[in-house]
């Protein structure tokens, strides 16, 4: 079992430390939501019984892969992953050039963890159909591995092109969402899957079977990495638990059960909090396992 820092609603100012922090507690892989701007969104938030964010205008999102570039320059093993990249929401060149240079400047601890999305405005404001997101990012998600491996591509109305840096290993791709489109995409195009809630027991294992299934029908034998967010209290023998079941890696963000004395202690929202935490998840749950 592996474990991911879930940093989201993190202040952009704390990330480096964070990202220091999180790789020498033992986490494997720091990561970021995605979003690009905040308004009175019509479309419905589809994970909140009121259908609004659970954040306003003033939480932050930083670019992700700025933040990912700048925290793999002062860590040396950490990998990073956005959970998830709304690709769909820009065009494939934009995401193309960012991914690969975030790759190369990190020295390949990149994972592409991607998504089609749930905010029609943001497809709005960079002039991309919301309606298509799903089938453009089928048809992107192979030309971006192409791309990626330093290879040449024809694509309609262009010349023959390819794309400079390049990574010296492939950059894997985990795809968000639960939805049947979005695990049937997940066993056709990607190295894995990574979960877009808190999961309990029983949701899980609904999901996984769906996964499964599409996974047998697209002939898929080599390893698939699942990420899945999971609604149980830090115990390493409930990881086991889940890990029997094929789970490869969940998410944490310690700082969401700090005790009351941490609180007090250190301060609500402070990156003094963050870290103790983070500390003692890695000494009672991470060094057990």
């Amino acid at each position: 079992m592996r474990f991911w820092l879930g940093a989201s609603f993190v202040d952009t100012d704390q990330f480096l430390e964070l990202a220091r922090a999180a790789e020498r507690c033992g986490f494997d892989t720091l990561t970021l939501s995605d979003h690009l701007f905040y308004a009175d969104f019509a479309t419905p938030y589809p994970y909140s019984r009121s259908g609004r964010p659970r954040w306003d205008a003033r939480t932050h999102w930083p670019d992700a892969w700025v933040t990912i570039g700048a925290m793999a320059a002062v860590t040396t093993s950490l990998r990073f992953s956005p959970n998830v990249y709304i690709a769909p929401a820009r065009d494939l060149f934009t995401v193309a050039k960012q991914v690969s240079t975030a790759a190369v400047l990190s020295r390949d601890r990149v994972t592409f963890g991607v998504g089609v999305g749930w905010c029609k405005e943001e497809f709005v404001g960079t002039g991309q159909d919301f309606h298509t997101r799903g089938r453009r990012l089928d048809a992107m998600l192979p030309v971006l591995r192409s791309l990626w491996a330093g290879e040449t591509v024809t694509l309609d109305g262009l010349p023959e092109l390819s794309i400079s840096p390049t990574p010296a290993r492939p950059i894997p791709v985990y795809v968000g969402g639960d939805s049947d489109a979005a695990l049937r995409r997940a066993a056709r195009l990607g190295d894995g899957w990574i979960g877009n809630r808190i999961y309990t027991e029983e949701q899980l294992d609904t999901v996984l079977d769906t996964l499964r299934q599409h996974l047998s029908e697209s002939g898929r034998t080599e390893p698939f990495d699942i990420v899945a967010p999971l609604a149980v209290l830090p115990d390493a023998d409930t990881y086991r638990h889940f890990a029997a079941k094929g789970v490869t890696a969940t998410m944490a963000a310690p700082w969401w059960l700090a005790t009351p004395e941490e609180k007090a202690r250190y301060g609500e929202g402070t990156l003094e909090l963050k870290i103790a935490t983070m500390e003692r998840f890695a000494e009672e749950v991470i060094a057990k396992l």
